[in-house]
């Protein structure tokens, strides 16, 4: 993947017409980069989580998934196929709150677009949009060690493969919440917009 530096983020984002938080201490700016390279089941895409504090530009990196695992492609849990979220800014997405009641993380409360694919197999398709509240969250895979399969850490969801990379960006939006309020603002671009 290119470098991802603030700069080449900020001018990506506001060429495809997407907001940029720029002003204020903690006001995050949480952007998944989807891989051009479309192998399932693996960690290969990028979280990007930047910000100011005393007023200088903060980077994260981290590596997650902006796919379903290779399971739940061909189990998909609703009828109408697989959910893999479509690019785009989907602004309060998520809240700070509980992944399936058992750990902190960042839960759905917005609308989302997500692709639907329903043909079983372990090509990801990118068709069939759907908007709406599926349970898009963004949480971890294993709670101890980086996980280097998807399998079933996701049905759609954006998940992160590191645990201790996960408490780091809890941790900063806990410190964002407190002085903007919890809701989170997410932004899924591809590779090539960089």
């Amino acid at each position: 993947m290119k470098k991802i530096t603030v700069k080449n983020l900020i001018s990506s984002l506001k060429k495809l017409g997407f907001k940029v938080f720029e002003t204020g201490e903690y006001n995050l700016n949480l952007v998944g980069i989807r891989s051009k390279d479309e192998t399932t089941n693996t960690f290969n895409d990028v979280l990007a989580v930047f910000f100011k504090n005393a007023g200088e530009w903060v980077l994260f990196q981290f590596p997650i998934t902006t796919d379903p695992g290779q399971f739940y492609l061909e189990h998909p849990l609703s009828v109408h196929g697989c959910a893999i979220v479509k690019p785009g800014q989907y602004p309060g997405l998520w809240t700070l709150g509980f992944h399936r009641a058992q750990y902190k993380a960042l839960v759905q409360t917005g609308d989302v677009t997500v692709f639907r694919d329903n043909n079983q197999d372990k090509v990801l398709d990118f068709e069939n949009p759907q908007t709406g509240r599926f349970g898009i969250n963004l949480h971890r895979a294993a709670k101890a060690g980086e996980s280097q399969v998807v399998h079933k850490w996701s049905a759609g969801c954006q998940v992160m493969a590191n645990p201790f990379d996960f408490d780091v960006l809890m941790s900063v939006c806990e410190k964002s919440a407190s002085v903007w309020g919890n809701s989170f603002t997410y932004t899924l671009i591809n590779e090539t917009d960089l």
